[in-house]
């Protein structure tokens, strides 16, 4: 996956009434790394990716295996920006009440009150997320998409900012529910922290031997200061050019001869806001095509489905999206000169 470039540059915090958008969201983005970053040691592009899903208001599944960090980025996420957390520990026995809520009958008022599952929360670890069962995990299809839950008819909004950060095993398949089209479809990016290197390794080894360095991590935004980043990212211009190249790798990836279904539509946007964010990360206020490219495996590849003759072949769907950059043409380079 392309690295982000080293940025030296230090941003001045001012308030948000005398940044650019642009420059608002770079300093929020930015004080959100640095403090994540005292937790998940050497995954920088990751970590950095993952705040961009943030900023870009999507859910993000975190494909791994065990005890490389999933759990501790998401809970110092939630520590940095102040917001609520939740974790749900996903099993084939759970039901989806159990994450939703459910509505109780009170005797004194002879009333029903709504009693509130974890997933009213603003940032939720759904954790193990392909061991619940088909039914259980469609609970979260409303929450993810719409923001918002429906429980006995009655509709219930989430909190803002609302994000779900899944993981799920890839190694281990047995007792699993592999997540359906439509799940997949929801999450805005798909991520992977990876093994340390040695060096990072006894750097995570000496940085817990007395405590875990979660529990230093305090609160580095407001959740203001986020959803005002949220939206300074919108304004971020995306020329025409940009935007018919997103559909282009899009459509590319649907008639590519190795996939049985392409990404869809939600694809594309996915892939047009995370380019607004990382343009604004980068401290620019128009998106370039290094953005769109640089994405296009994280926010594509897990909505593309390989066809059974390509799987034998061992043809995977990064491949395919790596296939299809190479053969879409990328805007004029005379534009951006």
């Amino acid at each position: 996956m392309p690295e982000y470039p080293q940025d030296t540059r230090q941003t001045p915090r001012v308030s948000s009434n005398q940044q650019h958008p642009a420059a608002l969201a770079q300093n929020v983005a930015e004080r959100i790394v640095q403090s994540i970053n005292q937790v998940i040691i050497g995954k920088r592009n990751e970590v950095r990716l993952t705040v961009l899903g943030l900023l870009s208001q999507g859910h993000i599944l975190i494909e791994d295996i065990p005890g490389v960090g999933k759990t501790m980025l998401a809970k110092a996420i939630a520590r940095t920006i102040g917001c609520t957390f939740s974790r749900i520990q996903f099993t084939p026995d759970m039901l989806p009440s159990d994450i939703t809520g459910v509505s109780l009958f009170n005797q004194k008022t002879r009333e029903f009150e709504f009693r509130a599952g974890p997933i009213m929360a603003q940032i939720v670890l759904a954790d193990e997320i392909n061991r619940a069962t088909p039914k259980t995990q469609a609970a979260l299809l409303e929450a993810m998409e719409e923001r918002q839950i429906t429980v006995d008819g009655v509709t219930y909004a989430m909190e803002e900012p609302f994000i779900i950060l899944a993981t799920q095993n890839p190694i281990e398949y047995e007792g699993t529910f592999p997540l359906p089209e439509a799940q997949l479809d929801r999450f805005m990016m798909r991520i992977q922290l990876g093994y340390p290197s040695p060096a990072e390794e006894l750097t995570v080894l000496s940085a817990q031997q007395y405590d875990h360095p979660i529990n230093n991590i305090r609160q580095a935004i407001s959740v203001q200061e986020l959803m005002a980043a949220q939206q300074a990212i919108r304004q971020v211009y995306v020329a025409d050019e940009i935007k018919q190249y997103i559909i282009n790798l899009a459509n590319a990836s649907r008639q590519h001869p190795d996939v049985y279904l392409g990404s869809s539509p939600r694809g594309s946007l996915a892939l047009f806001r995370t380019s607004q964010a990382r343009a604004a990360m980068a401290g620019r206020d128009y998106v370039i095509p290094d953005d769109v490219k640089a994405l296009a495996e994280a926010t594509l590849s897990h909505r593309i489905i390989v066809g059974p003759a390509a799987r034998i072949k061992d043809i995977t769907a990064r491949t395919i999206v790596q296939d299809v950059l190479a053969s879409t043409p990328i805007p004029g380079a005379s534009a951006w000169q």
